[in-house]
């Protein structure tokens, strides 16, 4: 959830720069980014999951296939996930979805530490975390027809109009995302900002490979949670809109 990620406790000690960190420096496409880089410290709970979790939760970004069977331990299906926030939602989803395998890209280091921390109280052991630019990822890391389902919940709207063009959800990633998707597979999106809800069906229902699940929007799925953002913008009158297209 690229856009909501709240601000980290100041009391914090540096994370351990761990396997699954993406380098400083890297360059990414200029075309499609899947992130911002936001500021903010990790916690010392988060530094310590990092150090206690991340060589089994992290993943290494490569210019290869990656070999889901071996990662997860076990066959299942796979669910990209791009831009977790803190992990609120992702760690609820994993948790009522245990057949499931989340493969979850996100840069912001304390949302990263974050849902290791969950990961660890609450026993998760179907999230596998890439700390790297979901469209790298999504490039050279995911073979066609290779994934289950996406899940891109609020993703950071860019609100000023000369500022759209920075958006996540466009026609070349969406392209992207459904070759990689299996027949039947599924795309869900959420966000609270009508007018790039607006965007985000029109170049869903753009994508020819796609169908929407519903005649506009749909209802939310029962396995999206309401997260403290959400239930605290809906206590304000603001709207959420929820997307799901599934792969012809």
């Amino acid at each position: 959830m690229a856009d909501n990620v709240p601000a980290a406790d100041a009391s914090a000690a540096p994370a351990p720069k761990d396997q699954g960190q993406a380098p400083e420096g890297v360059a990414y496409p200029k075309v499609i980014k899947s992130f911002v880089r936001r500021a903010g410290r990790t916690t010392t709970g988060q530094a310590k999951a990092f150090e206690d979790l991340g060589p089994r939760f992290l993943l290494q970004y490569q210019q290869a296939p990656l070999d889901a069977a071996a990662a997860y331990g076990r066959d299942g299906k796979l669910i990209l996930e791009i831009g977790f926030g803190m992990g609120e939602a992702t760690a609820h989803i994993a948790r009522v979805r245990p057949d499931d395998n989340f493969l979850c890209c996100e840069v912001h280091e304390p949302g990263v530490g974050a849902l290791l921390k969950r990961i660890g109280e609450q026993d998760i052991s179907n999230i596998r975390i890439l700390q790297h630019d979901a469209v790298e990822v999504i490039d050279n890391m995911l073979p066609e027809a290779s994934i289950d389902g996406v899940h891109i919940f609020f993703p950071d709207p860019w609100h000023k109009k000369k500022h759209n063009k920075r958006r996540l959800i466009q026609s070349p990633l969406i392209a992207k995302l459904a070759a990689r998707i299996k027949p039947g597979g599924y795309i869900h999106c959420a966000t609270d900002w009508e007018p790039y809800a607006v965007q985000i069906l029109e170049v869903l229902s753009a994508e020819p490979t796609l169908q929407n699940t519903a005649e506009a929007y749909t209802e939310k799925p029962d396995y999206r949670p309401l997260t403290k953002f959400e239930n605290r913008g809906i206590r304000l009158g603001h709207g959420v809109w929820d997307l799901v297209f599934r792969k012809n």
